[in-house]
């Protein structure tokens, strides 16, 4: 059977998103080249539309477990920041102290953050995910002197998803028109992403034991399209040690 159909898998750790669309051969006539070309178009439209905000979804999948931290650093009325800049710049502080620490302990600092102040009462505040290592709570709000540092794990589960933290942090856009709010570290490692021929009949569906998150679908006489997005079997498995807590004496 031709291979007259184009398969697409984007894969960050346990999430993963495909698609199917349709390819357009010099046999079509020009009906089914429109409608090839609609489909194709519709199908490739829907992941952009997802990955407008997935990229940072896709981001933190691919590097963040269950059990890795979510700090939200904010600012004691005495040191709250008058610009951007100056809020960035604390926070840029604050890595480096984290990171040489992590360092020292032969381990290395992962992390992803935004800068916010439009909301509320327009303090400004990081939010932030950052990967967990052991005793890490105590260490965070000792290295961030300018106010307090709340942390929560992070949890993956029917209310909590990966999609959700994503829109969460990316909420908020720059000052300027377009610009992204949201940053994170080089040693990031970035989603895997495959693209190939498949043969007329092929679908795409969620495994046995995966996490359906979407699916959608079109079709007609000449074409079919469909993306899916899923947690692949085992997306349970693989949690983080989770970060301990030192008891206050």
């Amino acid at each position: 059977m031709a291979k007259n159909r184009t398969k697409k898998i984007i894969v960050a750790g346990s999430l993963v998103v495909e698609a199917i669309y349709p390819r357009i051969t010099t046999k079509d006539g020009p009906a089914a080249r429109a409608a090839k070309s609609k489909a194709s178009s519709e199908a490739q439209k829907r992941m952009n539309r997802i990955y407008s905000y997935q990229k940072l979804e896709l981001l933190i999948a691919a590097n963040f477990r269950p059990g890795d931290l979510l700090p939200v650093f904010t600012y004691a009325e005495e040191y709250l920041p008058a610009s951007r800049k100056e809020a960035s710049d604390r926070l840029k502080a604050w890595r480096r102290k984290f990171s040489a620490a992590r360092i020292l302990g032969g381990k290395e600092l992962k992390m992803i953050w935004n800068t916010e102040h439009k909301h509320g009462d327009g303090r400004w505040h990081h939010h932030s995910v950052v990967n967990a290592c052991g005793d890490d709570f105590e260490l965070i709000q000792k290295l961030w002197p300018w106010g307090r540092v709340e942390i929560r794990e992070l949890k993956i589960d029917k209310e909590h998803s990966y999609e959700g933290l994503a829109r969460y942090l990316a909420k908020e856009g720059g000052d300027k028109i377009g610009q992204r709010s949201w940053s994170y570290t080089r040693n990031l490692q970035q989603p895997e992403v495959e693209t190939f021929r498949v043969e007329e009949d092929t679908t795409v569906r969620v495994p046995k034991g995966g996490i359906s998150l979407l699916d959608q679908r079109g079709k007609d006489q000449y074409s079919v399209w469909q993306v899916v997005k899923y947690l692949a079997p085992g997306w349970d498995k693989y949690e983080r040690p989770r970060a301990r807590r030192r008891r206050r004496r």
